[in-house]
């Protein structure tokens, strides 16, 4: 979904359930969900191998006109069933569409799609986010642990010529499709901090780095992020995260042979309900 308006009544319905009597957050929370939009920007480069030809390395915004922006909504959640031990879990689906007249030749898949040629694209992400911390180090207003992280993208994405270099309307037949799952680990850390004591504001940050082979994907892949919350409720509150990942991957599955260079970053707004 390209806007986050729908989550309005949801987070309306939230705030009226939410205490109204405010009281100083914790570094850690046992459990909290949280429902908002992300204002994304992703940058992709994709090469699609076929069974007899190297594909051409395009980048899907500037080769074929696909947006690469927008306020996308996102879910999360956080558990920690022990003191010391955290799992956490965000989602978000983001797509795009456009036809262009291309200004190259491109080798997308066994399909030659020529220079001049008019093209319908359209690219869908889903983004899953899932990680453990261990917090090592605990304080009354800090926490600060290793962390082990899993980011799995799926790219999907799809090229149809609708006409030809001369100008003539061409059938279904000259239409690709390639679908890349992109799953890496993550190692780094996590750090939380209730500035001043324990107060309504509760800042965090968390980062990984991995290169490994998965699944017959060789990825290199770093993840960021830093945020802030405020709670003026007991249990309530908002959030505002920068993130940042970056994959570069070359896979040989049997449905997606090639590479793929990604980066996807933003701001997140979200409605935090914590206990």
């Amino acid at each position: 979904m390209r806007t986050a308006a729908a989550l309005a009544p949801l987070t309306l319905a939230l705030l009226a359930l939410a205490p109204t009597k405010a009281r100083a957050v914790e570094p850690l929370d046992v459990f909290s969900a949280r429902i908002g939009g992300y204002i994304t920007s992703w940058d992709t480069n994709v090469r699609a191998d076929g069974r007899t030809a190297r594909g051409t390395d395009v980048d899907i915004h500037k080769d074929f006109g696909l947006d690469d922006s927008g306020t996308i909504a996102y879910v999360g959640l956080t558990w920690r069933p022990w003191e010391s031990h955290e799992f956490g879990l965000t989602y978000y689906t983001d797509d795009a569409k456009a036809t262009r007249t291309i200004t190259r030749n491109i080798e997308f898949q066994d399909t030659l799609y020529p220079v001049n040629s008019t093209v319908n694209a359209h690219a869908g992400i889903d983004a899953y986010e899932a990680y453990y911390v261990w917090w090592a180090g605990q304080r009354d207003n800090w926490a600060l642990g290793p962390r082990v992280g899993l980011i799995w993208y799926r790219l999907d994405l799809s090229l149809q010529m609708v006409v030809d270099a001369n100008g003539n309307q061409v059938g279904a037949g000259f239409r690709e499709e390639a679908s890349a799952d992109l799953p890496s680990i993550t190692l780094g850390g996590a750090w939380r901090w209730t500035p001043g004591g324990h107060g309504p504001w509760r800042i965090g940050a968390d980062v990984g780095y991995f290169k490994a082979n998965i699944n017959d994907v060789d990825a290199n892949v770093t993840f960021g992020r830093i945020g802030v919350e405020y709670f003026p409720w007991e249990q309530a509150g908002f959030s505002l995260d920068y993130t940042r990942s970056k994959i570069s991957a070359d896979a040989s599955k049997s449905h997606f042979v090639g590479n793929v260079d990604f980066i996807d970053a933003g701001l997140k707004l979200g409605f935090v309900y914590r206990w």
